[in-house]
């Protein structure tokens, strides 16, 4: 029987208190790799390394994902534990504007993009220099739907989602040949997050998708496992769409 696919590996998945980047998280463990995940409150990163197995799995360092300072933090303390970093996986974002995008506040787009955009490449280039400059790696970078499909309401976050995909093909071409860097694009995953886009009326969003349901964070955790792996050895600069069928259908997640 082969060994676990990340077996020997280590991981950093940021945003990984809750919903799909702990779902990230605890496949990576239960694939063998050891992670440490990042998030703002330091009580939730603990409930988080309990789930996860505990302190011989995972650790955890809080702080702001904008905050450069914090991640270069958070790498140095992943080198001095445990000696490497193989995987990166930026899943952290915000949506803190609803509404036209020629309304929303220049502050809280500039907010947004820090966070969506901005911090994933400095997260990307913290464990490029820290370690997969030299040994190789993987990154992939959790987009969403709506950075293919414009959104109504969102056109902030969606806009940034956009610049996320194209941020992922660029450092794709640039990494190469050591780090591969690839995205997912999930529709409407079953989380706090996007809550206000399901409830209340769950049967009725899920109608729209073809394959009857609304996505989970499992859903996701298996794709970017997947696509942070050596299955996808030859896989650089792609997204994949996460969406049950929905874009067929025509509809936007």
């Amino acid at each position: 029987m082969s060994a676990p696919r990340f077996d020997g590996k280590v991981a950093l998945v940021t945003g990984a208190s809750r919903g799909i980047g702990l779902a990230i998280a605890e496949r990576l463990v239960a694939e063998g790799a050891r992670v440490a995940v990042t998030a703002r409150k330091p009580e939730a990163l603990e409930a988080a390394v309990a789930r996860l197995g505990g302190e011989e799995h995972a650790m955890a360092v809080a702080g702001r994902a904008d905050d450069a300072t914090h991640r270069a933090d958070t790498v140095r303390q992943i080198i001095d534990r445990y000696g490497r970093l193989d995987v990166l996986v930026n899943n952290t974002g915000i949506n803190p504007v609803f509404g036209p995008l020629l309304d929303t506040d220049p502050g809280a787009l500039a907010k947004v993009f820090d966070v969506n955009v901005f911090a994933a490449l400095g997260w990307a280039g913290e464990a490029y220099r820290a370690f997969m400059d030299r040994y190789g790696g993987a990154i992939v970078n959790v987009s969403s739907i709506a950075g293919i499909t414009p959104a109504p309401g969102l056109g902030a976050y969606a806009v940034s989602k956009a610049a996320l995909i194209h941020l992922t093909a660029q450092l794709a071409l640039e990494l190469s040949p050591k780090v591969r860097v690839n995205a997912v694009a999930p529709a409407v995953v079953k989380t706090r997050f996007a809550t206000a886009l399901y409830e209340g009326r769950e049967a009725e969003v899920s109608e729209g998708y073809p394959l009857g349901r609304l996505g989970l964070p499992e859903d996701v955790a298996g794709a970017v496992c997947f696509l942070a792996s050596a299955d996808a050895a030859w896989v650089t600069g792609q997204t994949v769409v996460l969406d049950g069928g929905v874009s067929l259908a025509g509809g936007v997640g």
